[in-house]
């Protein structure tokens, strides 16, 4: 290190220094794990590693300490291309921890420790199939040559479907596996098929090139009862290759590794690590492992220098000795552990990474901030003119010439400086802002982002009322006459015949059956017990009536039976459908506009009649927005009022109405609200004492019973409209 400059190094300026180092380093750490574990003695050990070239493939020799029992585990890793083999029970006794190749496919080989087991990773230039069998105590891995691609396989124009030399996927699974992580299982039709995979926001998108996707596994799944961040899993063909797109949620990471012809992607949820020295950062650094006590923390920087590849400029204030024990740790973590130790900052410019006391760092910008402020205002002023697509000029305008408080000033402004201004015109649609260089870059890629058409949001509501109702009625009428008084008081004159029983409809038409006419026998005036059963609206009484004659004792007799039951049921289904932009509010309304005169006295003292508007409609009010996560938040207003009549007051309605703010996934229904009422009523009316009697109390009261159910659901489901692509 050269103490006057501060350059520790870094990857283009000592790459012999470099490697010699992380050698040393390597050996140093190796040394202090057999001194600190001295029972690794007894385990098993890698001794040497070697890679050669024969018969225009790659072999790498991996001997060990004593015979192997067979071939350890393994897999392969498309992205980055790597081969990882597992000795378990085994240590590192080769005293490095990489070895650089750089021949044919094979770049590096690194030997990782970790606990009771040793890890050797190929790391590749690109995938290529491998084969491993054991000899003794030597493990021999063959890199294949990856297979010449035949005319017939050549890829076809997109559009045109799969190439008839193309490799048919067999299978495509998903399955649940450790903490919760979804397992997408795809079984490809050769060990050769080359793999893309890239993320796409929430989602993952790999591609098989040079692959035939059967008919049966075009499809989509539905896997988010499975609890993992995984929720669908989209298999299309595009062209000569087939594309898989994962959909996820929540945070998430994802790996995948492929094992001769199965693929597997796997999306874990990430959790919260309470053991991490600095939580909050996420690190995704390739691990180190550093036991240094009282080192110099130039030469520790050093060391991350070394490691990393980068170039670290430490400045002359940086000194002072460390003492610090990590174990795999990644090395931007371990970075990140050795500044806040001692007050230091960093600054980073591409490859470069400036090291600095923060006080330094922090006088050194606030000076570069003083300057440019000065510059600012002596740099002569630029117009351009913005064209505006989607939004409205006179808006952005508005938010461009915001000012804000400064402490340093009277006000300031977010985008443009003290000397700015933003001039809108309304009949073209677009602004004219004049200020220095840097400040009109800021409003351009400000308006580049906000100038895009706006998603749309269709949402349809269903306010489903259901009614149901049940009623059952039971009466009688009973009375009867006493003919002798007819006839002077004669007893036994005759009716036209011997006793008789006569069966009506009613019980008045008894009458006629009897030869009597006129007014000599009026059974409306002859009921004693007169409760009939209650009719229900636009329904008639069924009825049988009995009248018994007795010729001998001058007596009559009439019984009227009542029953009706009744049972009712209905359904009114509205759906007010409605499309807006997002955060864009609309309404949609169906019915009537009720309008009736109130009178008042104004503040004159007068009388003066007003004319009141009531709406009596259906009506959908919602203020839609998409969130980053694809799902919709809505502030939603149903309204259905109907007339149920006119009072002195005004217009009677009967209102049903729901307000609320809910989030629902895209295409996804909820149930926003719902009421729900059930009268049930049970009347019995009687002749007191005589209804009470037993069995024979029946013919001295009626009963009626009613059922009525209401129930009044409002389903909301919202759909994202697909958007327009804006090319600028």
């Amino acid at each position: 290190m050269n103490e006057r400059d501060g350059f520790c190094g870094g990857r283009a300026a000592q790459p012999a220094s470099r490697q010699g180092l992380r050698y040393e380093v390597g050996a140093l750490a190796a040394g202090l794990l057999l001194m600190l574990a001295p029972a690794a003695e007894a385990q098993e050990a890698i001794r040497a590693i070697s890679a050669s070239v024969v018969g225009g493939s790659e072999v790498v020799r991996i001997e060990t300490a004593a015979p192997l029992p067979g071939v350890p585990a393994g897999f392969a890793t498309p992205t980055p291309p790597r081969i990882a083999l597992d000795f378990p029970a085994t240590r590192n006794a080769t005293g490095k921890s990489s070895l650089e190749v750089n021949q044919g496919n094979l770049r590096s080989v690194n030997v990782i420790e970790a606990g009771e087991r040793t890890r050797v990773v190929l790391n590749l230039v690109r995938n290529v199939p491998y084969e491993a069998r054991a000899e003794g105590n030597v493990l021999l891995v063959t890199l294949q040559p990856p297979a010449a691609t035949s005319p017939a396989a050549a890829p076809t124009l997109a559009g045109t479907g799969p190439a008839a030399g193309n490799a048919t996927l067999a299978d495509i699974d998903f399955r649940r596996g450790d903490d919760a992580a979804g397992r997408v299982i795809v079984q490809l039709g050769s060990a050769q098929t080359p793999v893309d995979i890239r993320p796409q926001g929430r989602n993952v998108v790999v591609e098989f090139q040079r692959s035939t996707l059967p008919e049966g596994l075009r499809r989509r799944l539905d896997v988010s009862d499975f609890g993992t961040p995984v929720r669908t899993i989209t298999a299309t063909q595009a062209g000569d290759r087939v594309r898989l797109l994962v959909e996820n949620a929540g945070e998430w990471e994802h790996s995948a590794y492929q094992s001769d012809t199965q693929f597997v992607l796997e999306v874990r949820p990430v959790k919260p690590d309470p053991n991490k020295l600095l939580p909050g950062a996420r690190y995704r650094g390739e691990k180190i492992t550093l036991n240094f006590q009282n080192i110099d923390v130039r030469a520790l920087l050093q060391v991350i220098a070394d490691f990393t590849g980068f170039n670290i400029i430490a400045s002359e204030s940086v000194q002072g000795t460390l003492t610090l024990r990590l174990k795999d740790v990644p090395w931007d973590q371990a970075f990140d552990i050795i500044l806040e130790s001692k007050q230091l900052g960093r600054k980073v410019e591409g490859s470069v990474i400036r090291v600095a006391p923060k006080k330094e760092l922090d006088e050194e910008a606030l000076a570069q901030r003083e300057v440019g402020r000065k510059l600012e205002e002596l740099e002569p002023l630029r117009t351009e003119v913005f064209r505006l697509n989607f939004g409205k000029a006179k808006e952005v305008a508005e938010v461009l010439n915001q000012r804000t408080v400064s402490t340093e000033k009277g006000a300031g402004n977010r985008f443009l400086s003290e000397r700015g201004s933003a001039v809108a015109d309304e009949r073209t649609n677009q602004i004219f802002v004049t200020d220095v260089s840097s400040r009109l870059e800021a409003v351009r890629e400000y308006i580049r982002k906000i100038d895009a058409p706006k998603r749309q949001v269709m949402i349809q509501a269903r306010i489903v009322e259901a009614r149901e109702g049940f009623s059952r009625s039971l009466g009688i009428r009973l009375g009867g006459a006493d003919l002798r008084a007819i006839r002077g008081g004669d007893a036994g004159y005759s009716l036209g015949g011997g006793a008789r029983v006569a069966v009506g409809a009613s019980y008045d038409a008894i009458t006629s059956t009897s030869g009597q006419t006129g007014n000599l026998m009026n059974n409306a005036n002859t009921s004693f017990v007169n409760l009939p059963a209650k009719a229900s609206a636009g329904a008639d009484v069924p009825r049988i009536a009995l009248a018994l004659f007795s010729p001998a004792a001058n007596r009559y007799l009439n019984l009227e039976l009542s029953a009706l039951e009744s049972d009712n049921q209905g359904r009114v289904v509205s759906s007010p459908k409605v499309v807006t932009g997002d955060l864009s509010k609309a309404v949609i309304k169906q019915g009537d506009q009720l309008r009736f005169i109130r009178r008042r006295t104004n503040a004159q003292g007068q009388i003066e009649d007003v004319v009141d508007v009531v709406d009596a409609n259906l009506q959908l009010q919602v203020e839609p927005q998409i969130t980053p996560s694809g799902q919709v938040l809505m502030k939603i207003k149903a309204t259905k009022n109907r007339l149920v009549g006119i009072t002195d007051a005004g217009p009677q309605l009967d209102v049903k109405e729901v307000e609320t703010e809910v989030m629902v996934d895209n295409g996804g229904t909820v149930m926003i609200g719902g009421i729900f009422e059930q009268d049930e009523i049970n009347d019995v009316n009687k002749v007191p004492v005589l209804g009470d009697v037993p069995v024979l109390g029946n013919l001295f009261k009626n009963r009626s019973t009613s059922l009525a159910k209401k129930e009044t659901l409002v389903f909301v489901t919202p759909v994202v409209v697909d958007e327009v692509i804006y090319q600028r």
